[in-house]
Formats: C-alpha cells, structure tokens, sequence
C-alpha cells in the first residue's frame, strides 16, 4: 500500500492516523519538484493534490474518500458503522470537514503559513462558529458520533483543528474541544506532525 502525501497536509494526515491506527503496513511517497501536477501523478488523481492512496489496483483520492475506503475494507464495524443512522451522521462530519473546516481553520493556516490571500474575516468568522459547534458537540459526548469508540468523523475533523494555531485561531477557551483533542492524541497508534497543538503542553 502506497500513499502519496505532503508532510505538512493536514488532509494527508488524516489519511496516516488511520493507516497508523488499522495497524495497516504501507510506504509514504511524497512528490517533489511539481510532480504531483505531472501526467503519471495526473493519472491517479486529475486534480494534482494529495493524498492518494495506491491499495493494490485500487486508487483513491480525496482525504475523505480514503478514509471511507480504509474504515470499510479494513477497519470493520469498530470504525465502519452497519446502522444507516450512524452512516448518515459519519457522513455529515466528513462533509463538515470539507466544508467548515476546510474554509475555516485550515484556510487561516494556508493564510499564515503558507501566504495563500484569502478573505481573512470571513474565514475567522467560519472558524469561530465551527468551534462553538464542536465544543457543544462534545460537551456530553466524548466523541463526535456518540459512543464508546473514536470514529473516520474524529479523524476526519482533527487535524486542522488542531493545527488551527498555526493561522492564528486560540483552541484553550474550548475547553471540551481541548479534551477531545487530547484523548484522539492518547489513542494508540497517534502519530504526530509538526504544528499540531497539544493542550497537555499548554497546561
């Protein structure tokens, strides 16, 4: 199993926390040199982005996509729900993670990390109600589907949050948000990145 990635992608991280937590063996390739805008790359994915996951024949690209891919193939009921009721909710945070987060945090890290001219108001604005969200979210729950176990919706969601102080966003008042971010941290097989915000460090 392949997959390509950027170190520093938030989106290609997700992608690691799950092959890292499944426990799946695999090789990460990181393009160089614009060649993820190449014919070859260009073949896998035609829009030039990572990540792309290489599973035998089978290519998958978009970070939510490999993640429903790997929960089903190889995560069982334990990260691949059978209730349709829980498929619809799962399905709703991944749809969150493309959407609020992706417009929000993560764009006011592409902004100040990176130098990507955004409209820097509205995405604070973005970020500012998204957080609200989560935090009330997990304020009786210690997931963001309800129940015992981590889910692809977790992961899907957390790495931009918790790079979120990279552009500029303050995690601490949240505070149920911070132990969300902390437990997914604690969980076996967490791999970390640079940039990632630890709330224990900030105790």
């Amino acid at each position: 199993m392949k997959l390509y990635h950027f170190p520093l992608s938030g989106n290609a991280h997700k992608v690691r926390l799950l092959l890292a937590m499944l426990g799946l063996p695999h090789e990460l390739l990181a393009p160089t040199g614009g060649a993820h805008k190449q014919p070859e790359f260009l073949g896998m994915n035609p829009f030039g982005q990572v990540p792309v996951l290489v599973d035998g024949e089978v290519v998958v690209r978009d970070s939510q996509a490999i993640l429903v891919y790997l929960a089903a193939r190889y995560g069982g009921p334990a990260w691949w729900p059978e209730d349709a009721a829980r498929l619809g909710a799962l399905q709703a945070w991944l749809s969150t993670a493309a959407n609020e987060v992706a417009h929000g945090p993560a764009l006011l890290r592409m902004h100040k990390k990176f130098g990507r001219s955004i409209d820097v108001e509205a995405a604070t604005q973005r970020s500012q109600a998204l957080l609200q969200v989560l935090d009330a979210q997990l304020r009786d729950q210690t997931w963001l589907l309800a129940g015992e176990r981590p889910s692809i919706a977790d992961l899907a969601i957390y790495p931009y949050i918790a790079l979120a102080p990279e552009g500029g966003v303050e995690l601490a008042p949240y505070v149920h948000l911070c132990g969300w971010i902390a437990r997914l941290q604690a969980l076996p097989g967490h791999v970390d990145m640079p940039g990632l915000w630890h709330p224990q460090q900030q105790a």
